[in-house]
């Protein structure tokens, strides 16, 4: 159903410095969201003051993980920058660079 993509290497350099188990949790999250039409908050949320901007979000042994991402035109969605999330409130200044990252996507796009 969905397609996706990564942007740059953010989202692959994240993803080779987690642990095997955590490795397979996120490949889980992300089969969900490419084959789920209506994929559960509990694993996609849209970021609120944001244009379309989401958080995938992955968590296994107490840990929370943050994938930020948005959706392009179709059934494409775009992987960018990833934490490994230690609070309840996101980082403003993580949620301004994945908003930075996808202008940039847009203009290398054009």
């Amino acid at each position: 159903m969905r397609e996706i993509r990564f942007y740059r290497s953010f989202f692959p350099d994240f993803y080779t410095k987690q642990k095997p188990k955590v490795q397979e949790k996120i490949d889980y999250v992300l089969k969900l969201l490419a084959n789920v039409q209506k994929v559960p908050e509990k694993f996609l949320k849209h970021i609120s003051g944001t244009n379309g901007m989401y958080e995938i979000r992955v968590e296994y042994a107490g840990n929370i993980y943050r994938i930020f991402c948005f959706f392009d035109k179709g059934n494409v969605v775009v992987l960018l920058n990833s934490l490994q999330k230690k609070t309840d409130k996101l980082p403003r200044r993580e949620i301004e660079r994945a908003e930075r990252l996808r202008k940039e996507y847009y203009e290398e796009k054009s």
